[in-house]
């Protein structure tokens, strides 16, 4: 059963983090930093001309994109502050069309990056 549900998932068209991820790789990350700095952070990974910012909602802590070029993805980051000078960041990447051999691990590996690139510009606290 458990390899069916593995491929099963292999195919689905969204990947999303969350606290209690069974993957410790999509586990929320968790900053030391106001959330001001950090909603810039992660403003500021979708500066480049493939990203498109849809809505940006800096008192929600919501940045809506759209990653033109391949594979185009829709991009719902959110930043929550937890405490002062704790900030929590998770990410929801959906694709616009599947791949033949699954679309979960590009949406997953993309995820990586974005949190990849937040860790070399903040300091981790979980």
């Amino acid at each position: 059963m458990s390899g069916l549900k593995t491929l099963l998932k292999r195919f689905q068209s969204e990947c999303e983090t969350s606290d209690r991820h069974e993957d410790p790789a999509l586990r929320s990350r968790y900053y030391k930093s106001m959330h001001g700095a950090a909603y810039s952070a992660v403003l500021d990974l979708f500066s480049s001309s493939e990203y498109d910012v849809i809505s940006e909602s800096k008192e929600r802590g919501e940045i809506t994109v759209r990653k033109n070029g391949t594979p185009r993805l829709f991009i719902v980051a959110t930043v929550i502050t937890v405490r002062p000078l704790e900030t929590a960041v998770d990410f929801k990447v959906s694709a616009d069309k599947g791949k033949i051999f699954g679309t979960y691990t590009v949406l997953k590996a993309q995820i990586g990056h974005y949190y990849g690139r937040l860790d070399s510009r903040m300091t981790k606290v979980k």
